[in-house]
């Protein structure tokens, strides 16, 4: 079979067989042309067909997609960057390359931390990472102190049953927050804050509106978790970082609007880098939200006899601000402000107390749900009355020790009887009405061609008619072998296979389908080949 290459403006015929995989035209495209090809820890350099629009992989042979006579393949040389490092994240339960240059192993775990948030999204204080054998890492060690090598992939973790907290964050789902969040007053607190960062910096308008309720302040830091609050000086900067720091830094527009809307202080709230969120928009090359931040803050702010500019009227409420909070120190003496942990609470020293920072989940921390008590309902209590059982809802103590009410026994026997008379003479009727509409049904949808009887002949159907238990069986089997080698059931391989062929979108759908039945085809194929499956257990074909 013929099939034509275009490479870099050449347009070369090859001749191949129609079993050839991708990798072998790969090397016979390689030799013909003379190019170099390289692959080593930092970058590699190799070739990609395109075929339909769709980029080929080496496993494939051109019969299973479609590739026929006269065939036209375009290749390209591409080059790509290796990650320098990968983070496996507890929550998501996805791996997050961190591409950067190798001078990243010589830093800090401060700097790849930074890297991380603006990643995920996290504020510093719920996470930490962990080498591949659990060790925590400390912000203020060189990645080089932890043996950490070109590739090695890191676990972020997160506080014991913050899990589906962060979770329902991340997704925007404010009932789940709601649900998950802890009954420590000072945790609630933090938690809150936590929760307008991540909306912030996702966009969630829904979630943000819940903690703008909350009292939460779009300029206040987020800060730490109450256990680290003891080792404040200790921390990483980027905890002063505030909700409207992440929506500068994630291009937010609408979530700048809203914070913009409800303080003004927004916009000269500073981080620990002296960082506004007009320069980190200029810095993250967001226009809109640059230009948005940049016409409130030469804007003028109005009043009966007088205009002032915005800054000038930031600093104005600044200093008020300063000036109440001076006041109410000053009159609360015996409470006054104590940075860090005070006696009773709760403390984290690094490499003496017991992590807390493992990523349980919340139904393992110890916690149960709330919800679960609400949704049973009290139990059935038995009282006899007469001989006969009565069974009561009891709701509380004070209901069960009251007797349940009887009926009073029937007086007239005559009234009972025209009672029951005119109860069947109200049952007959409906039974009639009900009869009448059910054979005004059957004539109404009584199919036009009546079903052929059953038949009673003894002779045998084929099996793929007639399925013996040892056929359902040995069917069961299979599938499950499949699935257990493969790691994908038969339907979520058919799945598989089409969400594969239509990548080939200059095909027809019916011709993307005969991609998908060749893809399907060959796994199965490949698993008996390979001794994945027994001789008895030839799967049937999946149609797609």
């Amino acid at each position: 079979m013929r099939i034509f290459i275009a490479f870099e403006g050449s347009f070369e015929p090859f001749d191949v067989s129609t079993d050839e995989t991708v990798e072998a035209v790969k090397l016979m495209i390689k030799d013909y042309f003379h190019i170099p090809l390289s692959e080593d820890k930092q970058a590699r350099r190799y070739l990609e067909l395109v075929y339909a629009g769709a980029a080929l992989r080496n496993s494939w042979c051109l019969a299973d997609i479609g590739i026929s006579f006269c065939s036209t393949l375009k290749c390209f040389v591409k080059e790509e960057d290796k990650p320098t490092l990968y983070v496996f994240n507890a929550v998501t339960q996805e791996t997050m390359p961190i591409i950067e240059s190798i001078s990243l192993l010589g830093k800090k775990v401060s700097d790849l931390r930074t890297l991380v948030t603006l990643r995920c999204g996290f504020p510093m204080g719920v996470y930490c990472l962990r080498t591949p054998k659990g060790q925590e890492m400390y912000d203020c060690n060189a990645l080089r102190d932890y043996h950490t090598d070109m590739g090695t992939t890191l676990r972020l973790d997160v506080w014991d049953g913050w899990k589906e907290f962060l979770m329902g964050c991340l997704l925007g789902q404010k009932l789940k927050v709601q649900r998950y969040l802890s009954k420590e007053g000072p945790v609630l607190k933090y938690q809150k804050r936590v929760a307008l960062y991540i909306a912030a910096f996702y966009g969630y308008i829904e979630l943000t509106e819940w903690a703008l309720q909350q009292g939460v302040r779009p300029h206040e830091a987020v800060g730490v978790h109450p256990y680290r609050a003891w080792c404040y000086e200790a921390l990483h900067a980027d905890v002063s970082k505030c909700p409207i720091h992440a929506a500068a830094e994630a291009g937010q527009l609408l979530i700048l609007k809203a914070f913009v809307n409800c303080s003004v202080l927004c916009l000269e709230c500073k981080t620990a880098a002296g960082q506004t969120p007009l320069t980190i928009a200029f810095k993250h090359k967001h226009k809109d939200c640059a230009l948005y931040l940049l016409s409130k803050m030469w804007s003028m702010v109005s009043f009966l006899k007088i205009s002032v500019p915005m800054r000038i009227y930031i600093k104005i409420k600044q200093w008020i601000l300063r000036a109440q909070s001076h006041s109410l120190h000053k009159k609360q003496l015996c409470k006054s402000r104590v940075f860090g942990a005070k006696v009773g609470d709760t403390v984290m020293v690094d490499g003496f107390t017991t992590p807390k920072m493992t990523s349980k989940s919340w139904h393992k921390t110890g916690n149960k749900d709330s919800q679960s008590n609400l949704s049973k309902l009290p139990p059935l209590k038995k009282h006899t009355a007469n001989k006969k059982p009565v069974y009561a809802l009891t709701i509380s103590q004070k209901d069960t020790r009251e007797q349940i009410p009887t009926f009073p026994p029937l007086g007239d026997t005559n009234k009972f009887s025209d009672l029951q008379r005119y109860q069947q003479q109200y049952k007959k009727k409906i039974t009639a009405t009900a009869k009448k509409k059910e054979g005004h049904v059957k004539n109404t949808y009584l199919p036009q061609v009546p079903l052929p009887p059953i038949s009673r002949v003894g002779y045998s159907h084929p099996s793929f008619y007639y399925a013996t238990p040892s056929a359902d069986s040995l069917l069961r089997s299979s599938f499950e072998s499949f699935s257990k080698h493969s790691g994908r059931t038969p339907r979520e391989n058919a799945i598989y296979c089409l969400a594969v062929a239509s990548a080939f979108k200059e095909k027809r759908w019916l011709q993307q389908l005969e991609i998908a039945r060749a893809l399907a085809k060959k796994s199965i194929s490949n698993l008996t080949t390979q001794g994945g499956l027994t001789a008895g257990e030839n799967l049937p074909e999946v149609v797609l």
